[in-house]
Protein backbone atom coordinates (compact mmCIF):
# COMPACT_ATOMS: atom_id res chain seq x y z
CA UNK A 1 0.00 0.00 0.00
CA UNK A 2 1.24 3.49 -0.62
CA UNK A 3 1.79 5.89 2.12
CA UNK A 4 -0.70 8.85 2.97
CA UNK A 5 0.19 11.90 1.43
CA UNK A 6 2.18 14.40 3.71
CA UNK A 7 -0.33 16.92 3.53
CA UNK A 8 -2.69 14.55 5.06
CA UNK A 9 -0.41 13.80 7.30
CA UNK A 10 -0.35 17.08 8.39
CA UNK A 11 -3.52 17.61 8.26
CA UNK A 12 -4.02 14.30 11.07
CA UNK A 13 -1.43 15.79 12.86
CA UNK A 14 -2.59 18.88 13.56
CA UNK A 15 -6.24 17.53 15.07
CA UNK A 16 -4.45 15.21 17.35
CA UNK A 17 -2.45 18.09 18.66
CA UNK A 18 -5.38 20.27 19.21
CA UNK A 19 -7.00 17.29 20.85
CA UNK A 20 -4.43 16.54 23.09
CA UNK A 21 -4.04 20.46 24.23
CA UNK A 22 -7.87 20.91 24.53
CA UNK A 23 -7.66 17.80 27.17
CA UNK A 24 -4.69 18.36 28.44
CA UNK A 25 -5.14 22.08 29.23
CA UNK A 26 -8.89 22.10 29.50
CA UNK A 27 -9.24 24.73 26.63
CA UNK A 28 -11.70 23.94 24.17
CA UNK A 29 -10.12 27.55 22.55
CA UNK A 30 -7.57 24.77 20.92
CA UNK A 31 -10.32 23.04 18.72
CA UNK A 32 -11.57 25.91 16.59
CA UNK A 33 -10.00 24.97 13.09
CA UNK A 34 -12.20 21.73 13.73
CA UNK A 35 -14.50 21.91 10.90
CA UNK A 36 -16.68 18.70 11.94
CA UNK A 37 -19.51 21.04 13.97
CA UNK A 38 -20.43 17.96 15.94
CA UNK A 39 -17.43 17.17 16.54
CA UNK A 40 -16.11 19.86 17.78
CA UNK A 41 -19.00 20.24 19.82
CA UNK A 42 -18.25 17.11 21.62
CA UNK A 43 -15.09 17.67 22.24
CA UNK A 44 -16.14 20.86 23.67
CA UNK A 45 -18.30 20.13 26.19
CA UNK A 46 -15.60 17.64 27.33
CA UNK A 47 -13.14 20.20 27.79
CA UNK A 48 -15.50 22.32 29.61
CA UNK A 49 -16.42 19.27 32.12
CA UNK A 50 -13.02 18.98 32.75
CA UNK A 51 -12.54 22.63 33.61
CA UNK A 52 -15.47 22.29 36.07
CA UNK A 53 -14.08 19.08 37.50
CA UNK A 54 -14.64 19.08 41.50
CA UNK A 55 -11.03 16.77 41.92
CA UNK A 56 -8.05 16.94 43.85
CA UNK A 57 -4.63 18.67 42.57
CA UNK A 58 -3.11 15.21 42.00
CA UNK A 59 -6.03 14.40 39.49
CA UNK A 60 -4.95 17.12 37.50
CA UNK A 61 -2.30 16.50 34.07
CA UNK A 62 0.98 17.95 34.96
CA UNK A 63 1.72 16.86 31.23
CA UNK A 64 1.01 14.44 28.60
CA UNK A 65 1.10 13.52 24.79
CA UNK A 66 -0.81 11.68 22.26
CA UNK A 67 0.52 8.68 20.65
CA UNK A 68 -1.24 8.68 17.20
CA UNK A 69 -1.10 5.14 14.91
CA UNK A 70 -3.08 4.89 12.04
CA UNK A 71 -5.08 1.44 11.78
CA UNK A 72 -5.94 1.76 7.93
CA UNK A 73 -6.70 4.26 5.42
CA UNK A 74 -7.87 4.87 2.02
CA UNK A 75 -7.49 8.11 0.13
CA UNK A 76 -8.58 9.77 -3.38
CA UNK A 77 -7.47 13.06 -4.76
CA UNK A 78 -11.59 14.27 -3.25
CA UNK A 79 -11.70 12.75 0.20
CA UNK A 80 -9.57 10.45 2.74
CA UNK A 81 -10.76 7.79 5.16
CA UNK A 82 -8.49 7.23 8.39
CA UNK A 83 -8.81 5.17 11.59
CA UNK A 84 -7.12 6.55 13.75
CA UNK A 85 -5.94 5.09 17.36
CA UNK A 86 -5.18 7.35 19.93
CA UNK A 87 -3.47 6.69 23.53
CA UNK A 88 -3.44 9.38 25.92
CA UNK A 89 -1.18 9.26 28.13
CA UNK A 90 -1.08 11.68 31.26
CA UNK A 91 1.65 11.87 33.98
CA UNK A 92 -0.29 12.71 37.19
CA UNK A 93 -0.08 13.28 40.92
CA UNK A 94 3.56 13.99 42.58
CA UNK A 95 6.86 13.00 43.71
CA UNK A 96 6.07 9.74 45.75
CA UNK A 97 2.27 9.86 44.54
CA UNK A 98 2.83 9.92 40.85
CA UNK A 99 1.23 8.06 38.38
CA UNK A 100 0.29 7.97 35.16
CA UNK A 101 -3.06 7.71 33.68
CA UNK A 102 -4.15 6.20 29.84
CA UNK A 103 -6.35 5.50 27.35
CA UNK A 104 -7.36 4.53 24.13
CA UNK A 105 -9.60 6.07 21.69
CA UNK A 106 -10.55 5.15 18.26
CA UNK A 107 -11.64 7.59 15.77
CA UNK A 108 -12.65 6.95 12.28
CA UNK A 109 -11.87 10.17 10.45
CA UNK A 110 -12.94 11.92 6.65
CA UNK A 111 -10.24 14.80 5.79
CA UNK A 112 -11.45 16.43 2.10
CA UNK A 113 -9.45 18.91 0.19
CA UNK A 114 -10.17 22.69 0.89
CA UNK A 115 -8.37 25.57 -0.74
CA UNK A 116 -5.30 23.90 -1.36
CA UNK A 117 -5.08 22.07 2.08
CA UNK A 118 -6.44 19.32 3.60
CA UNK A 119 -8.87 19.62 6.63
CA UNK A 120 -10.62 17.12 8.65
CA UNK A 121 -14.45 17.21 7.76
CA UNK A 122 -16.25 14.33 9.79
CA UNK A 123 -14.72 12.65 12.95
CA UNK A 124 -17.01 9.48 14.39
CA UNK A 125 -15.67 7.94 17.83
CA UNK A 126 -15.69 4.59 17.92
CA UNK A 127 -16.07 2.19 21.00
CA UNK A 128 -19.52 3.20 23.00
CA UNK A 129 -19.12 3.47 26.42
CA UNK A 130 -22.66 4.61 26.46
CA UNK A 131 -24.68 0.79 25.99
CA UNK A 132 -23.76 -2.44 27.22
CA UNK A 133 -27.18 -3.15 26.45
CA UNK A 134 -26.24 -4.11 23.06
CA UNK A 135 -25.38 -7.69 24.36
CA UNK A 136 -28.90 -8.33 25.16
CA UNK A 137 -31.09 -10.65 22.53
CA UNK A 138 -28.31 -11.72 21.19
CA UNK A 139 -28.91 -15.62 21.91
CA UNK A 140 -32.18 -16.97 23.45
CA UNK A 141 -32.68 -15.42 26.97
CA UNK A 142 -34.80 -17.95 28.47
CA UNK A 143 -32.06 -20.65 27.18
CA UNK A 144 -30.76 -23.04 30.28
CA UNK A 145 -27.39 -24.41 29.18
CA UNK A 146 -25.84 -27.53 29.76
CA UNK A 147 -22.75 -27.44 31.87
CA UNK A 148 -19.96 -28.28 29.54
CA UNK A 149 -17.45 -25.75 30.37
CA UNK A 150 -14.26 -24.87 28.29
CA UNK A 151 -11.83 -23.76 31.25
CA UNK A 152 -11.28 -19.84 31.11
CA UNK A 153 -8.52 -17.69 32.93
CA UNK A 154 -8.53 -19.43 36.75
CA UNK A 155 -6.35 -17.97 39.59
CA UNK A 156 -3.14 -19.66 39.88
CA UNK A 157 -3.68 -21.80 36.87
CA UNK A 158 -3.07 -19.67 34.24
CA UNK A 159 0.76 -18.64 34.47
CA UNK A 160 -0.32 -15.19 35.10
CA UNK A 161 0.00 -15.26 38.80
CA UNK A 162 3.35 -16.27 38.91
CA UNK A 163 4.29 -14.22 35.54
CA UNK A 164 2.83 -10.84 37.92
CA UNK A 165 4.97 -12.42 41.57
CA UNK A 166 1.62 -12.18 43.00
CA UNK A 167 -0.02 -14.70 45.59
CA UNK A 168 -1.26 -18.07 43.76
CA UNK A 169 -4.98 -18.62 45.11
CA UNK A 170 -6.63 -21.81 45.51
CA UNK A 171 -8.65 -22.75 42.34
CA UNK A 172 -11.51 -24.96 43.13
CA UNK A 173 -14.63 -26.01 40.07
CA UNK A 174 -16.68 -22.66 39.35
CA UNK A 175 -19.32 -24.21 37.97
CA UNK A 176 -20.33 -26.36 40.78
CA UNK A 177 -23.02 -23.66 42.48
CA UNK A 178 -22.63 -22.01 46.07
CA UNK A 179 -18.81 -21.90 47.10
CA UNK A 180 -17.60 -22.34 50.51
CA UNK A 181 -18.02 -19.68 52.68
CA UNK A 182 -14.80 -17.99 54.05
CA UNK A 183 -12.93 -17.73 50.56
CA UNK A 184 -11.20 -14.78 50.54
CA UNK A 185 -11.24 -11.51 47.78
CA UNK A 186 -7.58 -11.28 46.61
CA UNK A 187 -7.96 -7.34 45.92
CA UNK A 188 -3.92 -7.18 44.37
CA UNK A 189 -4.67 -10.18 42.04
CA UNK A 190 -8.23 -8.81 41.07
CA UNK A 191 -5.65 -5.09 40.52
CA UNK A 192 -2.98 -6.95 39.10
CA UNK A 193 -5.28 -8.63 36.38
CA UNK A 194 -6.94 -5.46 35.45
CA UNK A 195 -3.40 -3.65 35.02
CA UNK A 196 -2.31 -6.56 32.95
CA UNK A 197 -5.24 -6.84 30.45
CA UNK A 198 -6.70 -2.67 30.02
CA UNK A 199 -5.67 -2.38 26.40
CA UNK A 200 -6.17 -5.77 25.22
CA UNK A 201 -8.71 -9.00 25.85
CA UNK A 202 -7.52 -12.30 27.00
CA UNK A 203 -8.02 -14.96 24.10
CA UNK A 204 -9.91 -17.47 27.32
CA UNK A 205 -12.52 -15.32 27.23
CA UNK A 206 -14.63 -13.80 24.44
CA UNK A 207 -13.74 -10.04 23.80
CA UNK A 208 -17.08 -8.12 23.00
CA UNK A 209 -17.49 -4.69 21.10
CA UNK A 210 -19.08 -3.29 24.04
CA UNK A 211 -16.19 -4.86 26.62
CA UNK A 212 -17.02 -3.27 29.88
CA UNK A 213 -18.65 -5.31 31.95
CA UNK A 214 -17.04 -8.52 30.62
CA UNK A 215 -14.02 -6.98 31.60
CA UNK A 216 -15.11 -6.54 35.19
CA UNK A 217 -16.19 -9.98 35.65
CA UNK A 218 -12.89 -11.28 34.59
CA UNK A 219 -11.36 -8.95 36.91
CA UNK A 220 -13.31 -10.01 39.60
CA UNK A 221 -13.13 -13.88 39.00
CA UNK A 222 -9.56 -13.52 39.17
CA UNK A 223 -9.33 -12.11 42.60
CA UNK A 224 -11.05 -15.15 43.52
CA UNK A 225 -14.67 -14.15 43.40
CA UNK A 226 -16.58 -17.59 42.68
CA UNK A 227 -18.83 -17.99 39.74
CA UNK A 228 -22.98 -19.09 40.70
CA UNK A 229 -23.44 -21.28 37.55
CA UNK A 230 -26.75 -21.00 36.64
CA UNK A 231 -27.11 -22.30 32.87
CA UNK A 232 -29.77 -19.51 32.21
CA UNK A 233 -28.41 -15.93 31.40
CA UNK A 234 -30.58 -13.70 33.45
CA UNK A 235 -29.45 -15.74 36.39
CA UNK A 236 -26.65 -16.16 38.38
CA UNK A 237 -22.77 -14.81 37.72
CA UNK A 238 -20.87 -17.06 35.59
CA UNK A 239 -19.16 -17.55 32.20
CA UNK A 240 -19.29 -21.42 30.54
CA UNK A 241 -17.00 -20.72 27.72
CA UNK A 242 -16.66 -21.86 24.31
CA UNK A 243 -20.04 -24.84 23.93
CA UNK A 244 -21.75 -25.95 21.15
CA UNK A 245 -20.43 -23.23 18.89
CA UNK A 246 -20.87 -20.33 21.11
CA UNK A 247 -19.62 -18.39 24.35
CA UNK A 248 -22.73 -19.10 27.07
CA UNK A 249 -22.31 -16.48 29.76
CA UNK A 250 -24.94 -14.75 32.00
CA UNK A 251 -26.16 -11.36 31.72
CA UNK A 252 -24.67 -10.38 34.82
CA UNK A 253 -20.89 -11.14 33.38
CA UNK A 254 -21.30 -9.25 30.35
CA UNK A 255 -24.18 -6.43 30.53
CA UNK A 256 -23.55 -3.48 32.70
CA UNK A 257 -27.21 -2.96 34.05
CA UNK A 258 -27.15 -6.52 35.23
CA UNK A 259 -23.90 -6.44 37.08
CA UNK A 260 -24.94 -3.87 38.82
CA UNK A 261 -27.86 -5.32 39.91
CA UNK A 262 -26.62 -8.33 40.74
CA UNK A 263 -24.52 -6.59 42.80
CA UNK A 264 -27.13 -4.75 44.39
CA UNK A 265 -28.97 -7.79 45.82
CA UNK A 266 -28.12 -9.24 48.99
CA UNK A 267 -26.58 -12.74 49.04
CA UNK A 268 -24.74 -14.87 52.26
CA UNK A 269 -22.18 -16.20 49.96
CA UNK A 270 -20.55 -15.96 46.12
CA UNK A 271 -20.15 -12.93 44.61
CA UNK A 272 -21.44 -10.06 46.55
CA UNK A 273 -21.06 -6.71 47.77
CA UNK A 274 -22.01 -3.63 49.45
CA UNK A 275 -23.31 -0.14 48.34
CA UNK A 276 -21.87 2.47 49.58
CA UNK A 277 -22.29 6.61 49.13
CA UNK A 278 -19.10 8.10 48.85
CA UNK A 279 -16.24 6.99 45.91
CA UNK A 280 -13.75 7.60 48.78
CA UNK A 281 -15.09 4.76 50.72
CA UNK A 282 -14.21 2.57 47.90
CA UNK A 283 -10.86 0.40 47.72
CA UNK A 284 -8.98 -1.48 44.83
CA UNK A 285 -10.76 -4.01 43.60
CA UNK A 286 -14.33 -2.40 43.99
CA UNK A 287 -16.67 -1.51 41.35
CA UNK A 288 -17.92 1.64 40.50
CA UNK A 289 -21.48 1.82 37.75
CA UNK A 290 -22.46 4.19 35.29
CA UNK A 291 -25.75 5.42 34.92
CA UNK A 292 -25.14 8.36 32.09
CA UNK A 293 -28.58 9.78 31.78
CA UNK A 294 -29.57 9.60 35.21
CA UNK A 295 -32.60 7.00 34.30
CA UNK A 296 -31.96 4.03 36.20
CA UNK A 297 -30.12 2.03 33.35
CA UNK A 298 -26.41 1.74 34.34
CA UNK A 299 -24.71 1.38 31.03
CA UNK A 300 -20.58 1.39 32.14
CA UNK A 301 -18.50 -0.44 34.65
CA UNK A 302 -15.00 0.40 36.12
CA UNK A 303 -12.54 -1.65 38.73
CA UNK A 304 -10.81 0.68 40.89
CA UNK A 305 -7.56 -0.34 40.68
CA UNK A 306 -5.80 2.49 42.76
CA UNK A 307 -6.06 5.50 44.67
CA UNK A 308 -5.16 9.08 44.16
CA UNK A 309 -3.39 10.49 47.48
CA UNK A 310 -6.37 12.31 48.87
CA UNK A 311 -8.24 8.96 48.74
CA UNK A 312 -10.27 9.19 45.45
CA UNK A 313 -10.57 6.32 42.92
CA UNK A 314 -8.68 5.92 39.91
CA UNK A 315 -10.08 3.12 37.74
CA UNK A 316 -9.73 0.55 34.81
CA UNK A 317 -11.78 -0.07 31.60
CA UNK A 318 -12.37 -1.68 28.87
CA UNK A 319 -14.46 -0.92 25.47
CA UNK A 320 -12.65 2.87 25.84
CA UNK A 321 -9.35 0.90 27.40
CA UNK A 322 -8.43 2.75 30.38
CA UNK A 323 -5.99 2.24 33.32
CA UNK A 324 -6.04 4.39 35.93
CA UNK A 325 -8.47 6.92 34.71
CA UNK A 326 -9.92 9.26 37.22
CA UNK A 327 -13.53 7.43 38.68
CA UNK A 328 -15.79 10.52 37.51
CA UNK A 329 -15.33 9.91 33.88
CA UNK A 330 -15.83 13.85 32.79
CA UNK A 331 -13.19 12.94 29.61
CA UNK A 332 -15.89 10.41 28.12
CA UNK A 333 -17.86 11.20 25.74
CA UNK A 334 -20.65 9.65 27.05
CA UNK A 335 -20.69 11.47 29.93
CA UNK A 336 -23.56 13.99 30.87
CA UNK A 337 -24.94 17.06 33.63
CA UNK A 338 -27.10 13.72 34.57
CA UNK A 339 -24.59 11.15 35.18
CA UNK A 340 -25.08 9.41 38.12
CA UNK A 341 -23.03 6.71 39.91
CA UNK A 342 -23.28 3.76 42.65
CA UNK A 343 -20.19 2.60 44.07
CA UNK A 344 -19.96 -1.28 45.13
CA UNK A 345 -17.33 -2.63 47.91
CA UNK A 346 -16.47 -6.27 47.09
CA UNK A 347 -16.94 -8.60 50.22
CA UNK A 348 -13.75 -9.30 51.61
CA UNK A 349 -14.83 -12.56 51.86
CA UNK A 350 -17.41 -15.20 49.82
Amino acid sequence: MPELNEAIKTALVEYVEAVNEADLRRSPEALGRIGDETHRYRLERRSRALRRRDAPASAAPRRGEIRAHIVRWSATDKEANVELRMRLVRACGFGAHAYTEERIERERIRLVPFGGVWRLDRAEPLGDERSSASLLGAFDEAAAWPVAPSLPYAPGRSGFAATQGAATLPWSNPYGGTAARGAPYNRAEAVAYADLWWDAGNPSYETFEVNCTNYVSQCLFAGGAPMNYTGKREAGWWYQGLSGGQERWSYSWAVANSLQHYLSQPRGSELRAERVESPAQLAPGDVICYDWDGNGQFRHNTIVTAMTPEGMPLVNANTVPSRHRYWDYRDSYAWTENTRYRFYHIADFF
